[in-house]
């Protein structure tokens, strides 16, 4: 997992993220808020959320090539709060090319890691 920290809060960071996404046309898919769903279950737990986001006409052809790969699709980011330090982490697209059979997306897999690189930058900095 690629991690980067955040100079502001989890609820800052992913309103960031959410608005940088939508500066970029890119559908979110669901927003799970586990912080919320814990304590729903009487239990404790620090800030933390997951984005799922992404766009059909961009994973659709990964899933073509090798169905499994859906397994791993939508991208995400996890955003959670570590010992008062907020973080975002995504899992590396790159590591999908030697997990399925999607070689001849490659070049897929390196604009969604570009993406990804690009979002957790607005999210940390503001852009």
């Amino acid at each position: 997992m690629k991690v980067a920290p955040s100079p502001h809060s989890v609820a800052a960071t992913v309103e960031r993220l959410l608005a940088a996404l939508d500066r970029r046309g890119v559908p979110l898919l669901a927003r799970i808020d586990h912080g919320a769903g814990a304590a729903a279950a009487g239990l404790e737990m620090g800030a933390e959320q997951v984005l799922l986001f992404g766009d059909a006409r961009v994973g659709t052809p990964l899933m073509q090539a090798d169905p499994t790969i859906g397994y791993e699709l939508p991208l995400r980011l996890l955003i959670w709060e570590d010992e008062g330090q907020t973080m975002i982490g995504y899992r590396s697209p790159a590591e999908l090319l030697s997990a399925y059979a999607v070689g001849a997306h490659e070049e897929t897999l390196v604009r969604m890691e570009t993406l990804l690189e690009v979002l957790v930058v607005d999210g940390t900095d503001g852009a």
